[in-house]
């Protein structure tokens, strides 16, 4: 199977902490969570799928961590056929905002695969939003 070319996204948003409740946070549906923030360390992240109908697991382990700038991991889940993919974030400051760069490499080249475009795409978006409204409040 040969990897597709990287699921890459640019956004600039005003980081602050995201609310669970809201649809962009990373913990939005989170039914279950275990992270080590360490090199070498684990990540499994359980939540529901949108339709809140089924359970996604998503797990991988932390390859490079270089606070304030840099986050790499690995990436499986079913929709990467159970192999490891790999997502570098970039954070570079811009005056008050975030400038937020994510790869998503070595995805399978199918359609599960290329979803994960959108899929950034469309959280990344919803964080942004979500980031915001809550720094306007």
């Amino acid at each position: 199977m040969q990897p597709v070319t990287p699921a890459r996204r640019n956004s600039t948003t005003r980081l602050t902490s995201p609310d669970p409740e809201s649809k962009g946070s990373p913990w939005n549906g989170v039914v279950k969570t275990i992270v080590q923030p360490v090199p070498d360390g684990l990540f499994y992240r359980m939540h529901l799928a949108e339709q809140r109908d089924y359970e996604l697991a998503h797990y991988g382990r932390f390859c490079i961590l270089e606070r304030p700038h840099k986050m790499q991991y690995t990436w499986v889940s079913q929709h990467t056929l159970g192999l490891e993919s790999l997502v570098t974030l970039r954070f570079d400051p811009r005056g008050d905002a975030t400038h937020l760069t994510l790869v998503h490499e070595n995805l399978p080249d199918d359609d599960m695969g290329r979803r994960h475009q959108r899929g950034w795409t469309r959280y990344l978006d919803l964080l942004g939003e979500s980031m915001a409204n809550k720094a306007r409040r």
